[in-house]
């Protein structure tokens, strides 16, 4: 069904690519049909050649590799090998018509860079292993240079130094050097943890950056000056911290580190750095290490409540989410709960949030809600007179018709008869919101 589709497909394709789109005057160039990928039909800008014989763009065939496939599209036969191999005569002769044909507007195809292989990239490794055996800093940063410029070189690249471990190694090598005197090898760390940054997102090989030197290292450079240096420890430490729990408390205890992540948040550098922080941020808050309270209290004393419900006015969603997330975390703390009781923008938020960005927004949303007001203490009834005002009963009655995970239910359930009791005393000021609102089934 799938090569009957394709082959439907690429007929289609055919008859509307006949010719170029480059013309001069009434002359048309026609592209000769053997330059053609017989998958996009579009001109080969790296012609490889797979087993059976039949050459195809690298970018189209990878692709279909890629999709699971492991026939030939043309001969629908089973290749019997998946590595492409460079066609450097068709490459050469589609280089030699396009200088021919450059009068009419037709620019050469750069000459494509081969990809690495995997031989090549354990080669590296090895050579990364022998120079933190030495102490070689000069050696390994030129290296690691190296995987740099490999990576951002092509997709294609990163995947196979991704596949074949190249983050295991380079966190392996910033342990070594790590452990070693610092002062003498920051420009080697620097290098190593702008290359982790680059392999993103990694495996479990980042394990190997748990020791309390490593550690140390990434939050000295979480507080450098350096804007780029501070998004790539962050983004590193945001790979670290949900793998395990040690390395959560490791980053509680460690002087600096929660200053650093609510700068990142407080003047933000770009959205990955902003969601790397409000993600080891929200672990931070919902460890269960004995100094989680202090830390608590330290990110309220900084200011981090004004803070999120501020950012969460106009948030996109993921950062919308992860600073729910953290807002509910520190609300399960009775001073978290106070600085919301004192904020004007709490209950307005939180009421709005309650359909309009995802579901996991909607179940912090209320569960912040539930706990703001199972804790109110207020004889005036506080947080639930200004729910009701803003259209809480309603829209809470909405997810309960559209549906909602069991626990979710629970609260809003519960949360329901709260408001009710106040319900007639108030008039609401805020209008109901369904827009963009879908049910589950």
């Amino acid at each position: 069904m799938m090569i009957s589709t394709w082959r439907k497909r690429r007929e289609a394709r055919l008859a509307g690519k006949q010719r170029l789109e480059s013309e001069t005057g009434d002359i048309e160039v026609t592209v000769p049909n053997h330059f053609r990928c017989p998958v996009s039909l579009d001109l080969m800008k790296d012609p490889v050649t797979m087993s059976s014989g039949i050459t195809y763009d690298r970018e189209s065939i990878e692709k279909w590799i890629e999709a699971g496939n492991v026939t030939c599209p043309i001969t629908n036969k089973v290749l019997r090998s998946l590595d492409p191999i460079p066609n450097h005569t068709i490459r050469k002769m589609i280089q030699d018509w396009c200088v021919a044909n450059s009068s009419y507007g037709i620019e050469r195809i750069p000459t494509p860079r081969i990809p690495v292989s995997s031989e090549e990239v354990l080669e590296i490794h090895s050579k990364i292993k022998t120079a933190c055996r030495k102490g070689d800093q000069a050696g390994c940063q030129n290296l690691v240079a190296k995987i740099k410029a490999l990576a951002k070189e092509s997709e294609r690249n990163r995947r196979c130094l991704v596949a074949t471990g190249t983050a295991g190694v380079l966190s392996s090598a910033f342990e070594e050097f790590s452990k070693a005197s610092f002062d003498d090898n920051v420009a080697v760390l620097e290098e190593i943890l702008s290359g982790l940054a680059v392999l993103l997102p990694h495996d479990k090989a980042t394990t190997y950056l748990g020791s309390d030197a490593s550690m140390d290292c990434v939050v000295w450079f979480l507080k450098s000056e350096d804007l780029s240096t501070r998004r790539n420890a962050v983004l590193v430490l945001k790979e670290l911290v949900p793998l395990d729990n040690r390395k959560v408390d490791m980053l509680l205890e460690i002087e600096g580190a929660t200053e650093a992540l609510f700068k990142l948040i407080k003047a933000p550098i770009c959205p990955s750095a902003t969601k790397a922080s409000l993600l080891i941020i929200y672990h931070m808050v919902m460890s269960s290490s004995p100094t989680n309270a202090k830390i608590i209290d330290k990110f309220l004393d900084l200011g981090l409540v004004s803070l999120l419900l501020e950012m969460l006015v106009d948030a996109e969603r993921s950062i919308c989410e992860k600073a729910l997330g953290v807002l509910d975390g520190i609300c399960d703390r009775d001073q978290g709960r106070e600085k919301a009781y004192n904020h004007a923008l709490t209950i307005p938020v939180l009421v709005r949030k309650i359909h309009r960005v995802s579901d996991l927004a909607m179940k912090f949303s209320v569960s912040i809600l539930f706990k703001l007001c199972m804790n109110e203490k207020r004889g005036n009834g506080g947080v639930l007179v200004e729910a009701i005002q803003r259209n809480a009963f309603e829209k809470l009655l909405v997810l309960l018709q559209v549906g909602c995970d069991e626990r979710t239910r629970e609260k809003a359930t519960q949360l329901l008869k709260l408001l009710n009791v106040y319900r007639g005393r108030v008039d609401c000021i805020d209008s109901v919101d369904f827009k963009n609102l879908k049910r589950p089934f």
